[in-house]
């Protein structure tokens, strides 16, 4: 029993010098790196779902076809047609209208029917006081033929860029009215 102590008595009881690393720190290390790796493991994914949709490609100038281009007359028709939209993960169809007309030149145009007053939807020729105008049935906004605002209204209705194709009408992106502006 003596010769035990007189073993640990001359051992050293000097901490590990500075380069040397004691078993705890080997321990703390080990565990910290692992936990670390098994923690990314879990949320790298979580991350990439959540940012998913800022990741996907944008579609760009998607036009839709719409009607015949054989059938658009000088007065205004109303049209409906079905656009299919992404928002982040929420996939939906949008059912728009359009007024599509062609000018006395020959060239065919599309405008929103979305008043711009307070956004209810207009109407071709549904006010008999008003004949041969858009009118807005929630605050009587009046807009020509091209949509030039006449009353209410501060800015002309907007319109849809139009591509012919086979003889149909696709319409793309709601833009500002150029139309209204060769009126005046």
């Amino acid at each position: 029993m003596s010769s035990l102590n007189e073993e640990e008595e001359s051992l050293p009881q000097e901490p590990p010098s500075r380069n040397e690393m004691s078993r705890r720190q080997f321990l703390t290390y080990t565990l910290g790196g692992a936990t670390a790796f098994m923690g990314a493991g879990v949320l790298l994914p979580m991350v990439r779902f959540a940012v998913d949709p800022i990741l996907q490609k944008k579609g760009e100038g998607e036009f839709i076809k719409v009607a015949e281009a054989s059938k658009i007359t000088e007065e205004p028709q109303e049209f409906t047609f079905e656009l299919p939209q992404q928002d982040g993960w929420y996939a939906s169809t949008a059912m728009l209208t359009a007024w599509i007309r062609k000018d006395a030149n020959g060239d065919i145009y599309a405008l929103s029917p979305i008043c711009k007053h307070l956004g209810c939807t207009v109407g071709w020729n549904n006010d008999k006081a008003f004949p041969d105008e858009y009118h807005c049935p929630c605050h009587g906004a009046r807009y020509t033929k091209q949509g030039r605002q006449l009353a209410v209204a501060a800015k002309p209705l907007d319109q849809y860029t139009t591509k012919i194709d086979g003889g149909w009408v696709y319409l793309g992106e709601i833009v500002p009215n150029t139309v209204s502006a060769k009126e005046a």
